[in-house]
């Protein structure tokens, strides 16, 4: 069953900073067979103090899958540009 990965964004502090994570963190996320089901910044809250201004979601083969792409080396090499230049929170969920 899938794994899956969901981030939301809060805010970018630093635009060309955040740019580069994503750049970086693309080559880490291919090598593990990420698919990107959701990548939007036109986010609308219906209900509740959930306010993010963007959200990720990204499937991987499996729950293990992707918890061992978020641990890799080649992901935690590159996470201090995201955690430097964007207010996010991530989790991670299996599809059961």
């Amino acid at each position: 069953m899938p794994g899956y990965i969901i981030a939301t964004l809060n805010s970018i502090n630093d635009p060309d900073a955040f740019a580069a994570y994503q750049k970086s963190a693309s080559a880490s996320f291919a090598q593990y067979g990420a698919k990107f089901l959701l990548n939007s910044r036109n986010v609308e809250t219906l209900d509740g103090d959930w306010q993010p201004s963007g959200v990720v979601v990204v499937e991987f083969e499996s729950y293990e899958q992707a918890k061992k792409f978020y641990d890799s080396p080649e992901y935690q090499a590159v996470i201090k540009q995201r955690f430097d230049s964007a207010d996010s929170a991530v989790i991670i969920a299996d599809g059961d």
